[in-house]
């Protein structure tokens, strides 16, 4: 407990990416279907109405695309062992139908463990501050708890305390600090002796080195890492350790007896966790309670209740499946491993090791004493563990004060997502007075895309990107609102891709800070103090919150033409003509959208009236920022050659797959057009598969017209690189459901070659025994599970023709060949 937060403002020094930018939206709905195949010639009448699975398979027979039996895969070089084949017991709290045979390939090998395994000694909390003020001498700390934070205090309790305090009965700040350099130094030399084992381990396994494996085991955990959380760590991306966040309540007591008639009190809780938000019950309580014992005590009493809060039966999920959990709103996607996790945790109770329980998938049985949140046997409490109703919640409860405290935390969090905060609120706030009353920004090419009448939202954006200096004012406003403001801008432009805006994010400051403030490049900053407006030399985009106007400054720094820039547009003249002539408008009606930012938003607002949820409008942003990188690359390759932002393939054998990589225009000219209006390669080590840019082969599919040879090689290339668990949950990323699902892969079962149809068999098939692919496989249409059941039952027709012909030659043959399907 001894770590140091000298100031919130002791940011290392690094720069966000800086670039220029462009996009576009539109996003494709897939047909919902939970329709399926039988071994009869079906019609489009034969197939179920839309009941829920559950009900359906009560009242005829599973109608799941997996054969009885797992036959050789002879399309998988790495894989030729036939498959345990198991009872396929349904979860009775599951709402979709377990697969009918259990499939290794269809499950992580990764080892399933906890985000907080029990016995872990990182609290949630590690610190818990008080603060108050005093008429004579200001903000003042009064308690720190468990040990003080060296620094500065009297700087924290300005923090605690925001301006005009005193006339709100109560409100909510948000702030950061920062380690000290000594324990940052340290972290990062132990970061990089891991990455120096992981690396030797690899090498032994590849044969480059001699066998040290119980040596390396016990050299990983000397370093508290054990070697199965080692192969799935997620790369730190140079970002440093990580920020202290710290949530911060104050509450204002009418009281006579008070000099001023008043007492304020702050109380902050300090957490690493950057779902801060779920404590927010728990100050409320434990700052009333203050107020009536001000004491030690009562702090002691919140600091062991939150430390003791449950989160071991929250599996731990690698970075893809993050992504997919994100970006879908199934409530049952991945339950499968709350449900193993409950069951480890069920076996330990009994007394049995961990170690050698049976794999859940295998022996589903051993799921059917599972329940499910909110279910009558769950409120009857006839089990201690229950499935969360949500798998994007873990759902559990902190006891304070002999109150119980529902909890929600959430399970999957995509960098640079702090707290709880409302995208479509910031985006409706600078929206609606730019839709009613459009008024023209000063023009700058960095900020102003799309000319003076450029979208505030993208004028924002674009501000974050290239490294401007912000600030969310919120006058009269609580400070919680401008706090609000600033996590879901630094949100909006990382789109979980791009890092480093929270650390150099301020939610709140005061004017007492301007100085230390001014040293952070690109800030991003929200304050309550009007003085700021009349300084336009301290920032360069103003976002006025009462009013929902964005202002340029007057002194912004102008933008010198760089020499990838000036090379390009050497190279298309035409097409920088055009660009600026588009970032230099004046006029309101123009309609020239070169960088698709236009349409993107209207397509964003459109669905903000449609009423689409939260996690809807974080996709498209999502999208957003992914496309713009993938723009940039090329550009920053059109140019140079290459680029930082992407890595590209790996070097194959000739004739593995169709070339290319990064983003997909219909054309050249539509490829010039775009590029003239606008540390992931650390994430691209993750990537399990590296021969092919599975992302640009999908886009190709969803963006040109292309041959049957050329869609042919897509097909067969993406069929023959995705079959173990990972490489189809990258498949699954580069294919949401938001943007039509496998809509465009199953295209291919009406492709103009048999052997593709088939291989697009095979490669479904593998998506639809997949834990999360089955989602996406019962989102399928019923047109395209129709071609899928035809294709398959005409090649095993065919298998048990040639069977049948040689029946007298191969009497020997086991009967399980005849249900074997062909590839």
């Amino acid at each position: 407990m001894a770590s140091a937060v000298p100031s919130p403002f002791a940011y290392p020094r690094q720069t966000k990416p800086s670039m220029q930018r462009s996009t576009t939206g539109g996003i494709s709905a897939s047909t919902i279907s939970n329709g399926s195949g039988v071994n009869r010639r079906p019609s489009l009448s034969s197939f179920p109405s839309s009941r829920s699975p559950s009900v359906m398979s009560q009242r005829r027979p599973s109608r799941s695309p997996n054969p009885k039996t797992e036959p050789d895969r002879t399309s998988d070089p790495s894989s030729k062992a036939s498959k345990t084949p198991s009872s396929g017991i349904s979860s009775p709290h599951s709402s979709l139908s377990a697969p009918r045979k259990y499939n290794p390939e269809a499950h992580s090998t990764r080892k399933l463990r906890s985000q907080y395994p029990r016995g872990d000694a990182e609290n949630h909390v590690e610190y818990i501050l008080v603060a108050s003020f005093d008429i004579d001498k200001g903000p003042i700390m009064e308690h720190q708890f468990p040990v003080a934070i060296t620094g500065d205090e009297h700087m924290l309790a300005e923090l605690m305390l925001p301006d005009q305090a005193h006339v709100r009965n109560q409100d909510w700040t948000i702030f950061f600090l920062h380690k000290d350099t000594s324990q940052e130094e340290e972290e990062a030399e132990l970061r990089a002796e891991r990455r120096r084992r992981r690396q030797k381990r690899k090498d032994r396994a590849a044969g480059l080195s001699g066998s040290e494996g119980e040596e390396m085991e016990d050299d990983l955990e000397e370093l508290g890492e054990s070697e199965d959380e080692s192969e799935d760590s997620e790369p730190e991306g140079g970002e440093g350790p990580p920020l202290i966040y710290v949530l911060n309540l104050v509450n204002t007591k009418q009281d006579k007896t008070a000099k001023r008639g008043a007492v304020v009190k702050a109380m902050a809780i300090c957490t690493r966790h950057p779902f801060l938000h779920i404590y927010k019950p728990l100050l409320l309580l434990a700052l009333d309670e203050y107020f009536k014992n001000p004491i030690p005590a009562t702090l002691a009493l919140l600091y062991e209740a939150v430390n003791t809060m449950d989160l071991s039966l929250m599996p731990r999920m690698s970075l893809l499946e993050r992504h997919l959990l994100q970006a879908s709103d199934n409530k049952d996607l991945f339950v499968e491993k709350f449900e193993h996790m409950i069951q480890i945790r069920m076996a330990e109770d009994r007394g049995e090791s961990s170690e050698d329980i049976t794999d859940f998938s295998i022996s589903p049985e051993m799921r059917m004493d599972l329940i499910r949140t909110g279910t009558k046997a769950h409120v009857q409490g006839q089990s201690i563990y229950s499935v969360p109703r949500d798998t994007h919640e873990f759902e559990t409860k902190v006891n304070y004060n002999g109150i119980p405290v529902p909890i929600k935390v959430p399970v999957a969090i995509s960098p640079e997502t702090v707290g709880d905060f409302s995208l479509i609120k910031l985006i409706s706030t600078y929206a609606e007075p730019h839709a009613k009353s459009p008024q023209p920004f000063a023009l700058h090419p960095h900020l102003t895309t799309a000319g003076a009448y450029t979208h505030p939202i993208i004028v924002l954006v674009n501000a974050m990107l290239t490294q401007k200096r912000v600030i969310f004012l919120g006058h009269n406003r609580p400070s919680g609102e401008v706090a609000e403001a600033v996590l879901a801008a630094c949100a909006l432009a990382s789109g979980g891709v791009l890092r480093g805006f929270t650390r150099h994010a301020f939610p709140y400051t005061d004017l007492s800070k301007i100085d230390d403030l001014l040293k952070v490049p690109g800030f991003i900053a929200g304050v309550t103090n009007p003085t700021f407006e009349n300084h336009p030399e301290w920032w360069d985009l103003l976002c006025d919150l009462p009013t929902g106007r964005m202002k340029i400054s007057s002194r912004i720094e102008t933008s010198p033409i760089t020499e990838g820039l000036a090379n390009f547009q050497q190279q298309n003249p035409t097409y920088a003509r055009e660009a600026n002539a588009a970032a230099t408008s004046t006029n309101s009606s123009s309609t020239s959208d070169l960088t698709g930012d236009t349409a993107f938003m209207n397509d964003v607002l459109r669905s903000i009236v449609a009423r689409y949820g939260e996690g809807s409008i974080r996709a498209k942003w999502r999208d957003w920022v992914e496309k713009f990188t993938r723009i940039a690359a090329s550009f920053e390759e059109s140019v140079y050659g290459a680029s930082a932002l992407y890595i590209g393939v790996e070097e194959t054998e000739s004739g593995v797959g169709p070339p290319g990589h990064g983003y997909v225009w219909a054309d050249d000219a539509a490829k010039a057009k775009e590029l003239a209006g606008n540390d992931l390669a650390q994430l691209y080590t993750l990537r399990p598969v590296k021969s092919l840019d599975l992302h640009h082969l999908h886009d190709r599919l969803r963006s040109q017209k292309l041959s049957p040879v050329q869609s042919r090689d897509i097909y067969l290339a993406i069929e023959k690189f995705t079959h173990t668990y990972d490489e189809i949950c990258q498949l699954l990323t580069v294919a949401p459901e938001s943007h039509a699902g496998l809509f465009y892969l199953a295209l291919g079962l009406f492709h103009k070659e048999r052997d593709v149809r088939l291989k697009v068999v095979d490669l479904l098939e593998r998506v639809s025994e997949h834990e999360a692919g089955r989602h996406w496989w019962a989102a399928l249409s019923r047109f395209e599970k129709l071609a899928f059941y035809r294709i398959r039952r005409e090649a095993e027709a065919e298998m048990r023709l040639k069977l049948g012909e040689k029946d007298a030659m191969a009497d020997g043959i086991p009967n399980m060949l005849v249900d074997q399907r062909i590839s």
